[in-house]
């Protein structure tokens, strides 16, 4: 109930109902006035025709009439002029919120932290599912594992698709099977390559020999099941 009062009697609420009320004041007003300046008139009507009469109360109507639409219309560009700095001095004041709000949020640790985890486990996951992409995995065996792949068309040299140690390298190894992608045991070369290569990047130039014939092994290999 205090939340709906509050609602209801809120800011815009108030100042809605303020310009209502000045509104119905203003015509009312301008209805006295114009009655108020014909009063003299209303005991000769007395001793008028029937159509002299309503002809006289026509001219005093149609006169009100006009002075409150002019007023109304004046009230009107008032009001727009004040709904628009009302927009602006509100969106300056949202942008304003929004600065404060990201900085509150840069400056907060513990929500830091939760996006950077939340990051870490999207890239994760895009990774782990590039695994069944790879034309081998290199492993240590146990401790590292690095899914390559290799696409002429797109790159100039092998990309580390996948990579990990120990519990990510065990799992890299279980898709790794599952896809029918080779492994590999090649210690020096796993540990060289989880260290020394992000995932996206290409293999360096020094790796190149090592890896071109773990590939060339794996396309024989393809190429005699094929052939059989």
């Amino acid at each position: 109930p205090i939340q709906g009062f509050k609602r209801i009697f809120s800011r815009r609420s108030l100042l809605e109902l303020i310009k209502s009320v000045v509104k119905i004041i203003v015509v009312a007003y301008v209805v006295y006035t114009s009655i108020n300046k014909y009063k003299n008139l209303f005991p000769l009507m007395l001793d008028m025709s029937l159509l002299d009469s309503l002809r006289l109360i026509l001219s005093i109507v149609f006169e009100m009439g006009i002075k409150a639409a002019i007023t109304l219309l004046i009230m009107s560009v008032f009001d727009y002029f004040y709904q628009w700095y009302e927009y602006e001095t509100g969106l300056m004041m949202s942008k304003q919120d929004i600065k404060e709000e990201y900085k509150e949020v840069e400056g907060n640790p513990q929500i830091k932290s939760r996006i950077r985890q939340i990051q870490r486990q999207m890239a994760r996951g895009r990774m782990m599912r590039d695994v069944e992409k790879a034309d081998v995995v290199i492993t240590n065996p146990t401790h590292y594992a690095v899914a390559l792949a290799y696409d002429a068309t797109l790159h100039s040299a092998p990309i580390v698709l996948a990579k990990g140690a120990n519990k990510l390298a065990e799992r890299i190894k279980e898709i790794a099977t599952k896809e029918d992608v080779p492994i590999v045991e090649n210690k020096a070369l796993a540990q060289t390559l989880y260290k020394t290569v992000e995932v996206g990047d290409i293999i360096p130039e020094s790796l190149y020999n090592a890896v071109a014939e773990i590939l060339a092994f794996i396309y024989s290999l393809k190429e005699r099941r094929t052939y059989k």
